[in-house]
Order: C-alpha cells, then sequence, then structure tokens
C-alpha cells in the first residue's frame, strides 16, 4: 500500500454515528448481522459497548427522535408508523434521519494549493478581524472559527502519526524496496495535507487523507465523492512525468492503491430503511472525468484515459467513475469510454453537459460555477463553493398515490387505515377526468406532506449537525462564518429535490386505466378492481391485456403525453412552493434501490405488476416494458420532460445491453453514436450493464463461482452476489437490448 489513511480496521469496514440515528443502535445490533440487504459483522465485545455506553447516552438526543416529535399526526402517518416511528412507511419518506448530508464534493484543489496551515491561517484572520464587543461575532462566529482552527491541527495531527508509523516501520523492514517506500510515506505524510502538495503522490495522499477525515466527521450520504480528479491532479501528473519523477504505470499504481482502500470502506446504515435504500454496500465515491474547463473548452486530458485504463485494468466496483459528456467531446475520449463500459462493470456512468449546464445557469449558477460541476451520489452534479444545501430529502411512492386512488386513500399493505384523502370510489368514476383528478388529489397531498417534511427538516439540522472540515473546504462557509449545516448561507446556491418513486409503474397504470377502462371498455373498473385486489389470480388473461397497454419507454406518444402530465404536475407545484423554504426542491428520478424496498408496501398495479415488487426505476421504463429499442427509450425520456420549467433535478436512466449488441468495433462505433443521440437529446444521465440474461441467472444459481461479478444498479455498482434476491431479480427482469 503506497497512500496511508483508514476510518476503521483493515478490510471492509463501517462507521456508526449515534448522533444521527442512534435510537436504532439496539435493533441494529440484533438484526445487522442478519440483514438481508448488506448485513454486517459486530463482535460480541463491541455490540455491548454499543448496547451498554453508546445507545443509552444518545436516548432522546437524536436527529431521528426529533423529527419524528415535530412532524403533524397527518404528515407522520406518512411517514412513520404512528405506533413506532423506528418503522418507516415507504410512502412519504424522509431521508435526513439516516445521513447527515445529501451527496457532497469539496474544494480539494484548496487543500492542494494551500495545505491546511494555509486554511488554518485563513480562519486565524478572521478571529483576529472579529469585533470583540459584537454579540453576533461571539456568539456565531467566534465558535465556528475556532472550530476550524482545531479541525486543520486535528488532521494534520493525524496525517503526522501515520508518518511516525510509517517512519518507525522502514526501520524493520528488511525488504529494500518497501523500506523505501515506507520512508517516502513517511516523508509525504510530514508534509501533506498540512502544507501544499508538491508531486503527484502527495497530492493523492492529501486528497485521500482529506477523504477519509470526512468520513469520520460525518454520515454524509452516499458519501464524499472525490470531484474532478482528473483536472485537480493534472498539473501534478504533467509536471512529474515532465522531469521523470513518474511514468503512466506508477500512476496507475497509485490511483489503484487508492481504489482498494476505497472499496474498503462501506456506507454502514444503521436504520432498517438506511440499509434498504443502499443495497450491495453502496458507497458512492465519484471520480469525476472529462467535462469543460471554466472557460468552457473540452477539458479532456491524459489523466482522463489513465483513468479509463485503470479501470478497465482493474475492475472493482470503486471508485464509481463518471464521465462528463458534452457535444464537443473528442472522438477518442467517447471511444475509449465505450471500450470501457464494454467490459461490463458499468463503468463509466455518464453525464450530460449540454442538460446541466443550462439548468444550472437558470437557478443561479455562473458559468464559472457550473462548468467545474463535479459527478456526486448516484447521478447528482454539485458546484464547490457555490453549492450550500446539504438536507436529506424527500423519497415520495407515487405508486402508493395510484394505489389511494384505487381504495379511496387507503393501502392494502395497511389494512384499514385511511391514510390518505378519501378521493371516492372509483367504481363510481363515470370519466377518465374524474380518475385522473382524484390520482392528481393524492400525487399533490404527498409533494404536500413531503414539503412540510422538508421544512421541519431544515430548521432541525441547525441543532443537531456542523461539519467544521467541510466548511473549512467552503469559501462561502469561511467568508461568512457559517457551518455548511446552517440554512442559507449567503451566495449559496440551495439544491434540494423531491424524488418520484415508480415513474414507469404510475405512468403505464394509468395508460392501461384510461385506454383500456376509460376509451376502449374493454375492462370495467369493477373487473380492474377485482384483478389487482387479488394479485390477478386466476386473471393471468386480463393482467396481459394490462401488460399490453401503450408503456411509457416505447416513445409511444399515447403513454408519453400521460407520464409528461404526470411530470407537470409535479414541476408545477415544486415551482409554485419551492420559494416559500429558500430552497429549490426540484423533481428527481433516481431511486438508489429503494425502489425495491418501496414496491414491497405497494399492491397489484393497474399495468400488470404483481403485489409486493419492485417498482420501475428513475426515468427507466418499467421492467421488460421497453420494446421499441434502446433509442426508443432516450426518445420517451426527452419528449416527456418539460423543458419549460427550471424545477427539474437529476434522472437516473438504466440501459442494458446484451455483448453481442455492442461486440467488436462496430459495436464501439454503435455505442458511441447511441452516446452522441442522448447528448444531443440534453438527457441528464445515463449507465449501461452489458451482460447477458443467463449470465446473472448463473451467478443466482453458483454465487461463489460469480463472487468478482460486478453489475450496474442506480449510480453505482456493486458485485451481484452481495444482493438480495429482490434487487437480483429486478436486475435480471431489465430488457437486454440486443439491437441498437
Amino acid at each position: 500500500q503506497l497512500l496511508v489513511g483508514r476510518s476503521g480496521h483493515q478490510g471492509r469496514y463501517g462507521i456508526i454515528y449515534p448522533e444521527l440515528d442512534g435510537d436504532f443502535l439496539d435493533l441494529a445490533m440484533e438484526q445487522l448481522s442478519q440483514r438481508v440487504q448488506s448485513p454486517f459483522d459486530i463482535t460480541p465485545e463491541d455490540a455491548q459497548v454499543v448496547i451498554k455506553e453508546i445507545a443509552p447516552y444518545w436516548k432522546g438526543k437524536t436527529f431521528h427522535e426529533a423529527l419524528a416529535n415535530a412532524l403533524p399526526e397527518e404528515t407522520l402517518r406518512y411517514t412513520y408508523d404512528p405506533k413506532d416511528v423506528l418503522i418507516s412507511r415507504f410512502i412519504v419518506n424522509e431521508t435526513a434521519s439516516f445521513r447527515s448530508s445529501i451527496q457532497w464534493v469539496h474544494d480539494y484543489e484548496k487543500v492542494l494549493k494551500k495545505g491546511f496551515k494555509g486554511i488554518r491561517k485563513e480562519a486565524e484572520d478572521r478571529l483576529q478581524a472579529l469585533d470583540p464587543f459584537s454579540p453576533a461575532d461571539n456568539v456565531e462566529k467566534k465558535p465556528f472559527l475556532e472550530a476550524i482552527v482545531t479541525v486543520c491541527d486535528a488532521i494534520v495531527l493525524w496525517a503526522k502519526r501515520h508518518a511516525s508509523l510509517a517512519a518507525k516501520m522502514a526501520t524493520k523492514e528488511k525488504d529494500a524496496q518497501r523500506k523505501a517506500e515506507l520512508t517516502e510515506i513517511a516523508r509525504i505524510c510530514k508534509r501533506v495535507p498540512e502544507h501544499p502538495a508538491a508531486t503527484f503522490h502527495e497530492a493523492m495522499q492529501s486528497q485521500w487523507f482529506v477523504q477519509m477525515f470526512s468520513r469520520i466527521e460525518q454520515k454524509t450520504g452516499t458519501i464524499i465523492s472525490n470531484g474532478r480528479m482528473d483536472q485537480y491532479l493534472y498539473p501534478f501528473f504533467k509536471k512529474d512525468m515532465g522531469e521523470g519523477l513518474i511514468t503512466e504505470e506508477k500512476a496507475i499504481e497509485l490511483l489503484e492503491c487508492m481504489w482498494v482502500s476505497m472499496a474498503q470502506f462501506i456506507d454502514l446504515y444503521i436504520s432498517p430503511t438506511g440499509g434498504a435504500f443502499n443495497e450491495g454496500y453502496a458507497h458512492w465515491e465519484a471520480v469525476t472525468i472529462g467535462g469543460q474547463t471554466k472557460d468552457g473548452r473540452d477539458a479532456t486530458n491524459d489523466l482522463s484515459y489513465l483513468f479509463l485504463k485503470s479501470k478497465r485494468e482493474f475492475p472493482m466496483h470503486y471508485p464509481d467513475l463518471a464521465a462528463r459528456i458534452h457535444s464537443r467531446s473528442p472522438e477518442r475520449f467517447l471511444w475509449e469510454v465505450a471500450e470501457t463500459i464494454k467490459e461490463g462493470s458499468g463503468f463509466p456512468k455518464l453525464i450530460n453537459d449540454e442538460e446541466v449546464v443550462p439548468l444550472y445557469l437558470s437557478k443561479g449558477a455562473t458559468f464559472e460555477d457550473v462548468l467545474d460541476y463535479a459527478v456526486s451520489g448516484c447521478s447528482e452534479a454539485r458546484m464547490p463553493n457555490r453549492d450550500t444545501y446539504t438536507s436529506g430529502c424527500a423519497y415520495i411512492n407515487f405508486a402508493a398515490a395510484l394505489e389511494m386512488t384505487l381504495y379511496n386513500g387507503k393501502m392494502k399493505k395497511y389494512g384499514d387505515e385511511q391514510i390518505g384523502l378519501q378521493t371516492g370510489d372509483p367504481r363510481n368514476f363515470n370519466t377518465w377526468e374524474e380518475f385522473w383528478n382524484a390520482y392528481m388529489a393524492h400525487q399533490t397531498d404527498f409533494i404536500k406532506q413531503a414539503y412540510i417534511q422538508q421544512h421541519h427538516i431544515i430548521r432541525l439540522r441547525a441543532q443537531h449537525f456542523a461539519v467544521p472540515l467541510g466548511s473549512a473546504l467552503h469559501d462561502l462557509c469561511m467568508k461568512h462564518c457559517i457551518d455548511l449545516h446552517q440554512p442559507k448561507i449567503p451566495g449559496g446556491i440551495d439544491l434540494g429535490y423531491f424524488e418520484f418513486m415508480g415513474y414507469g409503474t404510475v405512468v403505464d397504470s394509468l395508460s392501461a386505466i384510461k385506454k383500456l377502462v376509460f376509451e376502449e371498455k374493454k375492462i370495467t373498473m369493477v373487473e380492474l378492481l377485482d384483478a389487482v385486489s387479488s394479485n390477478f389470480e386466476g386473471k393471468e388473461d386480463l393482467r396481459h391485456m394490462l401488460m399490453n397497454a401503450p408503456c411509457y419507454g416505447n416513445n409511444d406518444a399515447y403513454a408519453d403525453s400521460i407520464a409528461k402530465a404526470v411530470d407537470r404536475a409535479a414541476v408545477e407545484f415544486a415551482n409554485k412552493y419551492s420559494k416559500e423554504l429558500g430552497v429549490h426542491l426540484d423533481l428527481r428520478l433516481v431511486p438508489f434501490t429503494s425502489h425495491v424496498p418501496f414496491g414491497k408496501v405497494v399492491s397489484a398495479s393497474p399495468n400488470g405488476r404483481k403485489a409486493w415488487t419492485p417498482l420501475s426505476d428513475g426515468s427507466s421504463a418499467s421492467q421488460g416494458a421497453d420494446k421499441n429499442g434502446p433509442t426508443a427509450v432516450l426518445m420517451s425520456n426527452f419528449t416527456t420532460k418539460n423543458y419549460d420549467y427550471r424545477e427539474r433535478a437529476a434522472r437516473l436512466l438504466n440501459i442494458k445491453f446484451t455483448p453481442k449488441c455492442v461486440a467488436g468495433d462496430e459495436g464501439t462505433r454503435k455505442l458511441v453514436s447511441f452516446i452522441r443521440t442522448w447528448c444531443d437529446l440534453k438527457l441528464w444521465h445515463v449507465q449501461f450493464n452489458v451482460i447477458n440474461k443467463q449470465t446473472l441467472l448463473a451467478a443466482q444459481r453458483d454465487p461463489e463461482k460469480y463472487r468478482g461479478l460486478v453489475v450496474r444498479i442506480a449510480g453505482y455498482s456493486a458485485y451481484f452476489v452481495d444482493l438480495s434476491p429482490d434487487l437480483q431479480n429486478d436486475l435480471i427482469a431489465r430488457t437486454g437490448h440486443e439491437q441498437m
């Protein structure tokens, strides 16, 4: 190992954050090792420390408990089981209680250029400039700046401990090569991250210390991403290559040392809800390559290609490599991106500058801000030093809204409880408009509950969380002496979202109802309700009729017009009410793996989906419903967006190809052309699985034989055998396109 720094023991490990969800700790100690999704082992000794010392201290003090106590009765009913708030309902689901922040990207370049000695000096200078008689300076700014000084000292001390250990190990090392490596590690850790980096190796070590310390500091949802590594590391790489201090092979070795350490840190979710959201030990350390420079030139460089080469040679599930694509991306870059995708591990995922840049400009970013965005989390775009919103946001089960439309505000999962609005018995609806209006009443009510939820989350977070390291690396936080977790930082752009869960499921169901019940009258509402309430038992013919109705993802104007109307109602709500919160709470379609647990609370749907099975994911078609090829999927995504509204956020799109479809140079050319089309259509995101259904089925039968099989899930990749049977089946059910 040539890079050092861990926040846990050797091998794969996770950390608990009791200030966030410590009220789950007792339950977690019993359940962690037995979980279907991402189980963890804990020694009996450690479990006793947690149960006897940590958990009792945090009872009554956690953010989760504060939020549950604050929510109004109606909103609580959609969020948790009113009798046990440790149980999420997966209807209008908050995510702020299992992550202290949404996905984030630091300004790593600041550390590489200034070092923490320089950042500490900035904080000390600001302390000296405070008005000693000002109440605001004494109560707000002084503690903030003192915390910055402390955290700068802490990370430097941590690095120097590594230097001391490496030097001690070097004195005992017999192997000459390893002795030299340890001596160099000791030298580097004495220098960085306290001082500016001078070499490629120093820059990588400095960045890694920041990445590791960030994990100790807080439980960031989908982790702190690595930013535009091919940009901020390139000056060091270029200089060292020019001076003969490094070779490409050595640079790749350093990168791959980082990838191994990165893969070993696991995001441990104590709450069952968090675990269900992030199957496959997901932790999303995105590395962004490509894109554009701050002045609008293509940013691809030699290091961009080295990252792609490393991913092909060393196909681990981390880092989560992401390529920014724009209309002028070089042909060579797209070719190598396509060749890497063809390897089958799902890397890189693609983010589209042609959508992100104009959309963020409309939300108040400058060209320089947005052209320097980095990919973070599943498919988000973050602007270091400009983004200031960190609150975990709501995931809304709109398939549950559809179910409540069918059962007058009730759900099969929750029996006779009146959870939602009473919109009437649909058997008494005479027109499509009546059914549509009833569904829209539930959809709007769900979003309303999410906004109420978010209002309380924003208010409470300031009392529970602080992030001095993250704040030290943010220009606006330092300028105004405000912690990053505080609301409304001057000059910042607050980019949040609410999640549309089950987009394809809802659209296809509405399409089937409109077409077959109200227009063609092939099915009565009584027959439809009998079929879905019985989970299609003995009604397979009717189920297939529903499944063959017009479906989203096929460039079908009938289904896509419904999808666009559903989308429009959501963005119209955001347009009207986001301003009250002072936050861009915009429509997003990025499910992680949560379409699986959200499906577990929804009974059979009118699109033929069986009860308790996964919902559709992201902006993808329902499982197996995209029958007209991958270009039709792109076109449905294009035609259903409401481009006249800026209240749009990330949209995740999964495409699965068979290996035969992309085989050889001809397959690469077709894939490059497909990527160009996606870029021209200004779609936000796309990612690919290149795999046969037969391979996945074989891996289910014989997991030991396929331990190394990496698959793309929802903005990240994971080992197939680490996934629950439900998620494995969901991946198998996705359409594998054999032609482009």
